[in-house]
């Protein structure tokens, strides 16, 4: 993984060449201690302390009857984690290793995987899901930003290194979720290498949104909370109305802003998603 794995330097950052070949090669990149220990205390507070974010969560079954539950949001909004979404070290990066040109927030979720009860999460693509939602290019990306220590004890995210290069693959539903063709997962498990991504609070991924990646269940004592922001080029605009926006023009806000946020009004333009919302999965069974 050393390939695609990079440490924060605030006073040097920049996404360089090296980075950006690194995430068409591989299809991720990590970046370690990219936020702060006060502004991972900002976000985990943020999620924590706000009962709205815990009520909204919904969850699906995933095939082993274990649930992990999700609140997902489709505009950042200006609390905590619209401006972490927002910011240029996230939004910015992610743009600028998509190619740079103009993206926009596709959506935002806090996924909830509890200590001896979080279930698995699948071999999937990001792509096998928004495809069906009139996305017609793979022209998409998720920074992936953990709220708690990711080990492989916990359920850390694993991924297969240069998996977005097979391309889109076909999705199946596997208890409530959508799952990657087995046996095309088998067969690129076979050539491609297996990565735990094992990260610490602070550390950011940005990958690709057709890289084959999943979790196991979580059945150790710690929980594994996640951030997760996707993105999506305006140009990639989809082309009916879904349960995720059209192109919607995203303001970036400086990097100082996430600790200088306020929670007061967390559910202020933020269209919160239930799971009857979520379309995906139906439009897939058609």
């Amino acid at each position: 993984m050393a390939d695609s794995e990079f440490v924060y330097d605030p006073e040097s950052w920049s996404v360089t060449p090296a980075m950006k070949a690194a995430y068409v090669k591989n299809g991720y990149v990590l970046v370690r201690k990219m936020l702060n220990e006060a502004e991972v205390r900002k976000v985990r507070q943020a999620v924590e302390n706000n009962e709205e974010i815990q009520a909204r969560s919904y969850s699906r079954d995933d095939g082993s009857s274990r649930r992990s539950r999700v609140s997902l949001w489709n505009h950042p909004g200006d609390d905590t984690t619209g401006r972490l979404a927002r910011m240029t070290r996230v939004a910015g990066t992610m743009e600028q290793l998509m190619g740079g040109d103009e993206v926009y927030h596709y959506h935002s979720k806090l996924m909830m995987k509890d200590a001896h009860t979080g279930g698995r999460h699948v071999w999937h693509q990001d792509y096998g899901y928004w495809y069906n939602n009139g996305c017609l290019y793979p022209d998409m990306g998720s920074v992936f930003i953990p709220v708690d220590d990711c080990t492989r004890e916990n359920s850390c995210l694993q991924v297969l290194k240069g998996s977005h290069h097979l391309g889109r693959v076909d999705h199946i539903k596997v208890g409530e979720q959508l799952g990657a063709d087995l046996e095309r997962v088998e067969q690129a498990q076979k050539q491609l290498d297996h990565i735990y991504v094992e990260m610490k609070a602070g550390d950011i991924l940005f990958f690709h949104c057709n890289l084959f990646h999943t979790s196991d269940q979580n059945s150790s004592d710690r929980r594994r909370w996640v951030f997760i922001v996707a993105f999506n080029k305006r140009a990639n605009n989809p082309y009916k109305v879904h349960h995720h926006p059209q192109y919607t023009p995203m303001t970036k806000v400086p990097d100082s802003a996430l600790l200088e946020s306020s929670d007061g009004e967390f559910l202020d333009g933020k269209w919160f998603i239930k799971l009857d919302d979520d379309t995906s999965i139906k439009d897939r069974d058609h």
